[in-house]
């Protein structure tokens, strides 16, 4: 992501706009990280140097709806939503392995950089779709397999969907800190894919002005795309 490439605006009004955040870029600047862009200074130079606000973020390798509010009071209201409770985010995810049936991921979490002790956590899934290709990833197999599913957070602890999906041994594909080693590199290696295969698909929440539910929705990147082609899988829009 470089300052000359502008964002693709999903959705903006007089109190929020919401973009198509890619792969590879933090959403502001952190106390550990030695990057140099971040999207909260690109976005605001993109639409005129204008003051904004974050209200949630991704992580740097997530992709997808990324919702900023355009005054300290919409913040707030945004804000209080997620607090709640009440905000409904869906999220992509390619994994390691099959999986077959909804469930339910309750499983408390900590985060080290907080100092906290664990917090609750819990993540519903639906499997959208499995693949198997032949790729000879570990010893023990000739071919590799790969779900798709559709993951909905209810709690929104740091790398939930991340931890949660290793908990249960079926991390995500491309994830560097909390996914399998092995496939990581075979995708690196052998097709030159590095990117990690998590997008937020879309998010929902109550208008302030109105009180009405907008749901605003990130379509799926080339780079997410391919990702899916390597291991044979389709997603519909």
């Amino acid at each position: 992501m470089t300052d000359h490439e502008p964002f693709s605006i999903l959705f903006e009004d007089d109190y929020f706009v919401a973009i198509n955040k890619p792969a590879g870029i933090m959403v502001h600047r952190t106390g550990i990280s030695e990057d140099k862009v971040f999207v909260l200074q690109l976005l605001r130079k993109q639409l005129g140097n204008k003051r904004i606000f974050t209200t949630h973020r991704l992580d740097r390798g997530t992709s997808g709806a990324l919702v900023f509010a355009k005054n300290q009071e919409s913040a707030r209201h945004l804000g209080e939503q997620f607090m709640a409770k009440t905000v409904s985010k869906k999220y992509l995810a390619m994994l390691r392995g099959w999986l077959h049936e909804p469930a339910v991921i309750d499983y408390a979490l900590t985060d080290k950089e907080s100092n906290k002790g664990a917090l609750d956590a819990v993540t519903r899934y639906a499997p959208i779709a499995n693949s198997e290709i032949e790729a000879a990833i570990g010893l023990r197999y000739p071919t590799a397999r790969f779900s798709l599913v559709e993951a909905m957070p209810e709690t929104g602890r740091r790398h939930q969907i991340r931890k949660h999906f290793a908990h249960i041994n079926h991390p995500v594909i491309g994830d560097i800190r909390h996914g399998d080693v092995k496939q990581n590199k075979y995708f690196r290696n052998v097709f030159n894919f590095y990117r990690m295969m998590l997008h937020a698909r879309s998010i929902s929440f109550q208008h302030p002005e109105n009180e009405q539910e907008i749901t605003i929705e990130a379509p799926l990147g080339e780079d997410f795309i391919q990702g899916l082609e390597l291991a044979d899988l389709t997603f519909e829009e």
